[in-house]
């Protein structure tokens, strides 16, 4: 057995002397072991704590092997079990089989037996592991990110994710909702060693916040009312991989604490749980906020601040990328076009850049796609832009001799434009302008808007 493997294993034997034997025997090949006494003890052990095989003898105190294995084949990411009887017969080992146990064995059995079948079945859950993120990342659309730019700051934030993909530093990406900060997590991930593994994502905002700890770190069974199995977390699905936390200065100030411990030392425990959950996993955050400022009033952590800024990447907003606008229209229109894209005059090409687009690249997309559905022979015109009014050019220079509005009554008008396009649907609005249910329900307050009595 390869010293490596690092094999968990649950011995559970209700003969202590042969229990030892088998521990003994089983660390000396490198394996990390427990060993229960009754069936009790061991279901427990295997609902507290992540095993990779489990030795259940079928006589034992409490509840036998059988009902241990059935009990333990309804938990999340259960061990592989081999059943181990005194007793054999062909009925009980077809019952074993039927359950889910991987094999099955009858005393009295020699060690190279055990350590072959223990060997074998680690190696079959490894291949269930490894196919199931083999799927994970074919059904992705993630592996080839589109960044299209020729905007010289933008390029130089490309070389620098290709230099810092390679490690396994935690990476901070700010900027305006719809920069493209997701984009740039995936392109991270796709670049960096941990390329086969998962790529996990959460919008920390859109998760309520008495619910977030659970999401990111899971559950134990009878942690609270509803618990009634455990459930793994999104930090114990990325081992391995990435997690994506967006919007992190959406966090509670006491999950944040919870975080800080997590991403230090590489561990925590489930909600309800008093085992260490082990992870290896790297932290990419993003935030459309300045953390800076938000440690400075006292309303993010500065210790968590700096452990998430080890790298800092900042995305430029659509204004100052002018020059990208016309090779970003032309690629969401070949994406959303179809077979035969419809074609932008001059003056649709011209209304795109006076514009100041305040959702940022998601909102040209927004646009782009609409367009698409109104284009008249195969023509995008001005009209065909759901643009909210003319604003001056991001380079200087006025293209209209309309006046000048404030920030807030351009915000105000593209979030109630947003609305009416889809019925109020604040879910939908929501993900056009790029920001949570929560900041636009704020929002929808702060300026006052009211759903039209039709709609």
């Amino acid at each position: 057995m390869r010293e490596d493997a690092n094999i968990k294993v649950l011995i559970a034997e209700d003969e202590p002397h042969l229990g030892a034997i088998l521990e003994k025997f089983l660390v000396g090949r490198g394996c990390q072991v427990t060993t229960c006494t009754d069936g009790r003890a061991a279901l427990d052990a295997l609902r507290a704590e992540a095993y990779d095989v489990a030795l259940l003898d079928i006589i034992m105190p409490e509840l036998d092997g059988l009902e241990v294995l059935r009990q333990v084949r309804e938990e999340a990411s259960p061990p592989e079990v081999i059943i181990i009887t005194g007793n054999g017969t062909v009925e009980t080992a077809i019952s074993a089989m039927k359950l889910g146990a991987y094999d099955y064995l009858t005393k009295p059995y020699r060690m190279a037996e055990i350590e072959v079948l223990v060997r074998r079945a680690w190696e079959k859950r490894q291949l269930a592991k490894e196919n199931t993120l083999l799927l994970t990342r074919l059904s992705r659309v993630d592996d080839a990110p589109a960044i299209v730019t020729q905007y010289a700051p933008m390029q130089a934030v490309l070389a620098l994710v290709e230099r810092v993909a390679r490690g396994d530093a935690p990476v901070l990406i700010s900027g305006e909702s719809g920069t493209g900060k997701e984009l740039i997590a995936r392109l991270l991930h796709r670049l960096s060693h941990r390329a086969a593994g998962p790529l996990i994502d959460v919008n920390c905002a859109a998760i309520r916040d008495d619910m977030l700890e659970s999401e990111l770190f899971g559950y134990e069974r009878g942690a609270f009312p509803g618990a009634v199995s455990r459930k793994l977390g999104l930090f114990e699905l990325a081992s391995g991989g990435t997690i994506f936390m967006d919007e992190i200065g959406a966090l509670d100030p006491k999950l944040q604490g919870k975080l800080l411990r997590a991403i230090e030392l590489g561990s925590f425990y489930r909600v309800g749980g008093t085992q260490k959950v082990h992870t290896d996993i790297r932290i990419v955050a993003a935030s459309n906020q300045d953390l800076a400022q938000r440690v400075s009033e006292g309303t993010f952590r500065s210790d968590l601040y700096y452990r998430i800024n080890t790298i800092s990447i900042t995305l430029p907003p659509l204004r100052e990328r002018v020059v990208d606008i016309p090779l970003l229209a032309q690629h969401f229109l070949e994406v959303l076009g179809g077979a035969t894209p419809p074609a932008l005059t001059a003056e649709a090409l011209a209304a795109l850049q006076a514009y100041r687009w305040p959702g940022n690249v998601r909102e040209l997309r927004n646009v782009i796609e609409r367009a698409v559905l109104l284009a008249t022979d195969g023509v995008v015109r001005p009209a065909d832009l759901p643009l909210t009014g003319a604003f001056p050019p991001a380079g200087g220079g006025a293209r209209t001799s309309d006046p000048l509005v404030p920030l807030e009554h351009v915000e105000r008008q593209h979030i109630d434009t947003v609305l009416r396009h889809v019925n109020w649907h604040q879910g939908r609005a929501a993900d056009i302008l790029g920001i949570s249910p929560k900041t636009l329900y704020r929002k929808i307050r702060e300026y006052g808007l009211r759903r039209p009595a039709a709609v």
